[in-house]
């Protein structure tokens, strides 16, 4: 079997300090006063993939190898020989990750080991050394995303498939090392016939060497050891959402001293991560994806302390006792004194026929460059007339794809100006107002649509491999139960909240900003009533409701019913 080649960026840094810092003798000073030393011998292993993420490695003397192990007919990958001053360790110290990677003393040495709980309090307390570790850590995990590393965990599957397609979201969101191989390729056949799997077992994970047959983001969390770890003591705030909103309010509850978890069904980014491109969001004049600033808002996040698990589904919300008792999908029961909701809302779809066929297979519900990579070239329809829908439509335009926007109305009722003057100058993009999609056609995946003129009634039969849709959303309450909804679905807080809302343990307070009719449960984001839907507004609201956590904490309302 053949593989090809990496050129690996590891040895080809232009800046090497940032990825593989040497410490001065007064850092050494101030980060091993956090571990305990140890003496290894020449040839010893300090872990082995695998393993579950436990220390941070700070060399006094000797060398350490790190290395990807065999994989198949794939020869052990030497990733970097660290020296004296030098530490090891990746970004899986902060999210948890099993590890991918093996290490070993090529020399003997004297090394110190800080556990998790330590580097958590070095983090903490000291300001020069966070940063610089978080900085060489973080670049590591995006080096190892480019090399031979990224071998030991595998998605196979093909390019018209929702499973496939939800592994790679899961993958890339998390910010994993792996590598897509396409099984109708010649290498993804021989990787699957290397495991005696077939087209049945589809989409497999392999992690380490072990496939995982019809893989879920679940199971490959799970695996990976991504999937939430209970604890049996009662946290300060569970956030369950992963979008602007709820990152926000992981960063600042962390920040401010709350032992923090964050709970999110599908993966951390929520709708913002589908956005290709952001020009108004402030700070950022040059445009930013989605996924880069929900990226960096995880790595805020779990820099500070919070715990993100996800896929992770929360499925019920018990307000009957003195703590909050959230029930998650695998029976599991979380114990909190706060619950910020900022789970959003979910794209709406259309009452078609076949719909469900094509989900993953031709119809899209984000354009990032996943989405843009199955549809090649060809031409597609975006579906919506917010500035998701254009965003979406100026990126496939970008990718070589010709675009015909489908909306009921004027968009200029409902997108920024800025954006679409850009579409009606773009010569990739066609804008059908009045227009509605009204049948699909294709094999095994989309490749006809009829669109339909509102008020002529006339149809158009036209080539489309990608239906992108963004035509409104719904909120993510249907599991909530005793929490007031307004008539669409949206939670209502504070001042939207009547009389009638609130119950006996409301006799010594009102709702604080952002409280819902449950004394300590919060809502924040596209799932609250009355939200302005916009990814600044949603990181305010984040961040200001957990200043009304502290104050409702302090407050101590007793037990609370719904």
């Amino acid at each position: 079997m053949s593989y090809p080649s990496f050129a690996s960026p590891l040895s080809a840094l232009r800046d090497p300090g940032v990825a593989w810092p040497v410490l001065d003798a007064a850092q050494i000073a101030r980060i091993t006063a956090y571990g305990t030393c140890q003496d290894v011998a020449e040839g010893a292993y300090l872990f082995h993939a695998g393993q579950p993420t436990t220390e941070l490695i700070v060399i006094e003397t000797g060398t350490i190898d790190v290395s990807r192990g065999e994989i198949r007919d794939l020869p052990e990958w030497p990733v970097v020989t660290h020296g004296p001053g030098r530490f090891v360790g990746e970004f899986s110290l902060f999210t948890g990750q099993t590890l991918i990677l093996s290490a070993r003393m090529t020399d003997p040495g004297r090394v110190h080991r800080i556990s998790l709980e330590s580097f958590r309090r070095l983090m903490a307390d000291d300001p020069e050394l966070s940063d610089l570790l978080l900085r060489a850590l973080l670049a590591r995990r995006k080096l190892l995303r480019h090399t031979a590393a990224a071998r030991a965990i595998e998605i196979i599957g093909t390019d018209n498939s929702a499973g496939s397609l939800a592994l790679r979201t899961y993958a890339s969101r998390q910010m994993l090392p792996h590598t897509w191989l396409d099984a109708a390729e010649e290498e993804g056949r021989a990787v699957l016939a290397a495991y005696g799997l077939d087209a049945a077992d589809l989409p497999v994970a392999v992690v380490l060497d072990d496939p995982i047959r019809q893989a879920t983001p679940g199971m490959l969390a799970e695996r990976i050891g991504l999937s939430y770890r209970g604890a049996a003591e009662t946290v300060d705030l569970t956030v369950i959402g992963g979008g602007p909103a709820g990152l926000a309010a992981a960063v600042y509850g962390a920040s401010e001293g709350l032992s923090t978890v964050l709970l999110d069904g599908v993966g951390v980014g929520g709708q913002a991560a589908t956005s290709s491109r952001i020009e108004n969001y402030l700070g950022f004049p040059f445009g930013v994806s989605g996924g880069e600033l929900t990226d960096l808002g995880q790595v805020q996040a779990v820099k500070f302390g919070a715990r993100l698990s996800s896929p992770c589904q929360v499925v019920s919300l018990d307000s009957t006792g003195p703590d909050l008792r959230l029930g998650i999908s695998d029976g599991t029961v979380i114990s909190t004194r706060a619950v910020i909701l900022a789970t959003g809302a979910h794209y709406r779809r259309l009452p078609l026929a076949r719909w469900e066929d094509f989900e993953g297979a031709g119809i899209y519900f984000a354009a990032t460059e996943l989405e843009a990579r199955s549809c090649r070239n060809d031409p597609v329809t975006v579906v919506g007339g917010a500035n998701s829908a254009g965003q979406a439509a100026l990126f496939l335009a970008a990718s070589g794809n010709p675009v015909t926007i489908a909306v009921r109305s004027d968009p200029a009722a409902t997108m920024s100006a800025y954006l679409l003057d850009r579409l009606r100058a773009h010569p990739g993009v066609t804008i059908r107002t009045d227009t509605e999609v009204c049948a699909l056609d294709g094999a095994t995946s989309l490749e006809t649509i009829t669109l339909r003129h509102r008020r002529s009634g006339e149809d158009v039969e036209q080539a489309c491999h990608g239906l992108f849709c963004f035509i409104g959303a719904d909120p993510t309450t249907a599991w909530l139960d005793g929490v007031a909804l307004a008539d669409d679905g949206f939670v209502r807080t504070d001042a939207d909240l009547a009389d009638a809302d609130l119950g006996p343990a409301w006799s010594r307070r009102r709702p604080l900003p952002f409280e819902t009719s449950v004394p300590r449960v919060f809502a924040v984001g596209d799932v609250r009533f009355g939200s302005m839907k916009r990814i600044a507004a949603a990181v305010g609201e984040g961040a200001s409701a957990v200043r009304s956590v502290h104050a409702a904490l302090g407050a101590d309302v007793g037990t609370v019913s719904p």
